[in-house]
């Protein structure tokens, strides 16, 4: 109705307005509605793989938690000198290379961003249990079409490599995936760590120390 009396206001006549709203609705029936171009999501797998420094820490963050297999399991473990649970060996691999995740499993789920477990890379987390409790988590170290490889930290046997894809016992309870370190390496303007070829594991996660270190002390 306030449409109907601007045009009044306007000075058109009563015929004029049933002209004018049959010409809109006539007009309108033939408009087309054309979708805008969609650009890859922060989380689809173009997005991800597109900076090949991203990709190279996370091969540094998958090389250096594999070297901790053998690792003994201990609940609320978050050291390797005492042992790791699941979530303390995943919080305390990521942190060594300036990404912050919470030493929870649960927290850890809502962290980051939620993947597909198809898009997958090396060093996104995955998460098991039933759908109103997280029960487990382990960090991709690769995914191919044999299925997904993964290291974690398991009550039985410690640290462990292996595909979760073929196993009889994590297969059935996977839920879902995220992706916690893209979004936090970007915010902070790049990869944390000078690239050098030849780095190693360890000594790349020395060099995110020394760098987190210089940027607290640049602080205010």
């Amino acid at each position: 109705m306030g449409v109907i009396k601007s045009v009044y206001k306007a000075g058109l006549s009563s015929l004029s307005v049933v002209v004018l709203f049959l010409l809109i609705g006539g007009l309108g029936t033939s408009f087309v509605v054309i979708d805008p171009p969609k650009l890859p999501e922060a989380s689809s797998m173009e997005a991800r793989v597109a900076d090949p420094q991203l990709m190279r820490l996370r091969e540094w963050i998958i090389d250096y938690a594999q070297e901790f297999k053998g690792t003994r399991y201990r609940y609320a473990g978050r050291s390797p000198k005492t042992g790791f649970d699941c979530s303390g060996f995943t919080s305390f691999v990521l942190h060594e290379f300036d990404v912050r995740a919470s030493s929870s499993s649960s927290t850890q789920s809502t962290q980051g961003v939620r993947i597909s477990l198809d898009d997958v890379l090396p060093g996104d987390l995955v998460f098991f249990g039933s759908k109103k409790h997280i029960q487990h988590v382990a960090m991709v170290v690769e995914c191919s079409p044999e299925g997904i490889v993964c290291v974690h930290s398991t009550s039985s046997r410690g640290v462990i490599i292996e595909n979760i894809s073929t196993s009889r016992y994590w297969k059935p309870r996977i839920l879902f995936a995220r992706d916690i370190i893209t979004d936090q390496v970007r915010g902070k303007g790049g990869v944390p760590v000078m690239l050098a070829a030849g780095m190693q594991p360890s000594e790349a996660a020395e060099a995110c120390n020394e760098q987190m270190a210089e940027r607290l002390l640049r602080k205010p």
